[in-house]
């Protein structure tokens, strides 16, 4: 894609494949409208010249304006991904006006996958979020993190429930906090022999993704085609290694020098699914194993939060089989 500037106006000419970019673009022009609110656009489709003039176009024909755009062409290949934010006023383009606009775009382009988003009028996301109990000083960390950031604002997302495979006492700061805000807790106990996965798919049928906040259980292949919606893990570690059970201990007993947290899409394979983030922190010879598994449960939360966060802004998108583009 080049540029060309006459008399002080940025001008699309046209696109070609290229390495990630990310361009700020100004809009045609400025609204200053009081009633100026935010949309996101997520786009994937083949690679063509005049993408970006498009779509530049549908959204300054109703009066938007364009605050920024992340372009990404991965080289050698003819498939593009974008990520927009535009600002316009809903008086005068509607949300139902919006999808049919961004509707004719995709259609035009033969998109891969397309969404539009405008987090002050939509619902938010819903989510059921499953989780175990610790092996190793029985916190809930990753649960009570969620949980509270749902109750500060700090993720968009509306909690259905919370399933566990563990029952919890009725006096613990989780169950009070659970009764106290009308979010459903469903104990359902699973053996080798039955996972009780028609169950949970019972529960869930009405959420948009799911959350797996350190749950300790395999999801079957089976139940995640019968889901069919997206489920985000996350792995106390930096895939793939330290798999498996106890990954705190395997990596303390090996003297590793950085530990990490690794949030990835749940698939078949054990662990194996396509990453969507990465911490990490470093820890010494001065860590005993108590303060090692706290770093490690500090870098989970943050990291499964910020998972859930862009997988909510539209940040991220499936590229090639087994990998992510994360704007």
């Amino acid at each position: 894609m080049f540029f060309r500037r006459a008399s002080n106006v940025l001008q699309i000419v046209g696109f070609r494949s290229r390495p990630f970019s990310s361009w700020k673009l100004p809009g045609q022009f400025h609204d200053a409208s009081s009633n100026a609110t935010l949309g996101i656009h997520a786009f994937q489709c083949p690679d063509v010249v005049g993408i970006v003039a498009k779509l530049s176009e549908c959204i300054a024909s109703r009066g938007g304006n364009i605050q920024s755009i992340d372009v990404f062409v991965p080289e050698n290949k003819e498939i593009f991904y974008s990520r927009c934010e535009f600002v316009f006023d809903p008086i005068r383009w509607s949300r139902a006006l919006i999808d049919e606009d961004f509707a004719k775009l995709s259609k035009l382009f033969n998109a891969v996958k397309a969404a539009v988003r405008v987090p002050f009028l939509d619902p938010k996301y819903k989510i059921a979020i499953l989780a175990s109990k610790q092996a190793i000083l029985l916190q809930d960390h990753c649960l009570v993190d969620l949980l509270y950031g749902w109750q500060e604002g700090r993720l968009p997302v509306d909690i259905t429930c919370v399933i566990s495979n563990h029952q919890r006492a009725p006096n613990t700061h989780v169950t009070r906090f659970l009764e106290r805000h009308g979010i459903p807790y469903h104990y359902l106990p699973t053996t080798s022999g039955n996972k009780r996965e028609d169950e949970f798919l019972e529960l869930v049928t009405d959420t948009d993704f799911l959350v797996l906040a350190r749950y300790m259980q395999i999801l079957s292949g089976k139940f995640l085609e019968s889901y069919g919606k997206d489920v985000i893990n996350i792995h106390h570690g930096l895939l793939p290694s330290f798999r498996g059970g106890n990954p705190s201990k395997q990596a303390y007993d090996a003297g590793v020098k950085l530990i990490g947290a690794t949030s990835h899409f749940v698939t078949e394979e054990l662990d194996g699914g396509p990453i969507i983030e990465q911490m990490v922190e470093q820890v010494s010879h001065r860590d005993n194993l108590r303060s090692f598994v706290q770093k490690s449960e500090n870098l989970e939360k943050q990291c499964l939060r910020k998972a859930i966060n862009s997988y909510c802004e539209l940040r991220v998108l499936r590229y090639e089989e087994n990998k992510t583009v994360v704007f």
